[in-house]
């Protein structure tokens, strides 16, 4: 097993990629702390994994991701109660398509809080540990949009371009305190959000992937499982495009 005894913290770990993201670290031995946005989302999220993983070490956890003090005492706990944290994956975040023209200070400081403060949040408080420990595994989930940009919705693709800068400056200053970081940017992928989308309007942006077809949230939880594994032990300060597309 790739992370065998690991402990890893999951934000967004309750639905879409970030469920899948749990999934696959619970199949690679991991003890896996999901972050979900209530205590009801994190409880179904945990009674559902429970089914298939009976013995696996998993519990959900809902700290307001966007206030530092809420996120460092669940972390403390969390390392308190396991003895340390191994992994963090900050993938918790919200995309929307409002047209710049309509919109509010406070709905881009919303999106702001979740996509960028709430990694510098998580990541500040479970470094501490890893500092302490002379190891660790910062992941990021950042987008395919970072680099091509959206056609509204402006906050996202802000933060995720964002993200970018943070994993890439983080990864030099944490390397050589043996901590690993890097990101991984998902293309169109067929979660929660794209079952709603029309057959008609996802046809023409399948015909644009060379490989013909969207991913699924396991194309994605596979890439954080190899980055999170000591097999991508020598890489750091990455950007992994996961969207199927062909690049000069």
């Amino acid at each position: 097993m790739l992370l065998e005894n690991k402990v890893a913290i999951i934000t967004g770990g309750s639905r879409g990629i970030g469920y899948a993201t749990v999934e696959a670290f619970l199949q690679e031995g991991a003890k896996v702390v999901l972050c979900a946005s209530r205590q009801e989302t994190a409880d179904q999220a945990v009674a559902k994994l429970k089914e298939t993983y009976a013995d696996a070490v998993v519990e959900g956890i809902f700290p307001n991701l966007s206030e530092y003090t809420a996120v460092k005492a669940a972390f403390d706990e969390v390392a308190g109660k396991y003895g340390k944290i191994d992994i963090l994956v900050n993938n918790a975040g919200m995309s929307e398509s409002t047209p710049f023209t309509e919109y509010t200070e406070e709905l881009f400081s919303k999106v702001m809080d979740l996509n960028l403060k709430a990694v510098y949040n998580c990541t500040k408080a479970a470094s501490e540990y890893m500092v302490a420990a002379g190891s660790g595994v910062i992941l990021n989930t950042s987008s395919m949009v970072s680099v091509y940009g959206q056609p509204a919705g402006v906050a996202y693709p802000t933060s995720k371009w964002a993200v970018n800068g943070f994993t890439l400056s983080l990864a030099r200053e944490m390397g050589p305190k043996g901590i690993r970081v890097n990101a991984v940017a998902p293309g169109i992928t067929y979660t929660d959000m794209m079952r709603a989308v029309p057959k008609e309007v996802i046809d023409p942006m399948i015909a644009q992937i060379p490989l013909r077809r969207m991913g699924q949230p396991e194309d994605i939880a596979n890439a954080f499982v190899f980055l999170a594994s000591d097999r991508a032990s020598y890489i750091s300060g990455e950007i992994l495009h996961v969207d199927g597309l062909a690049r000069s």
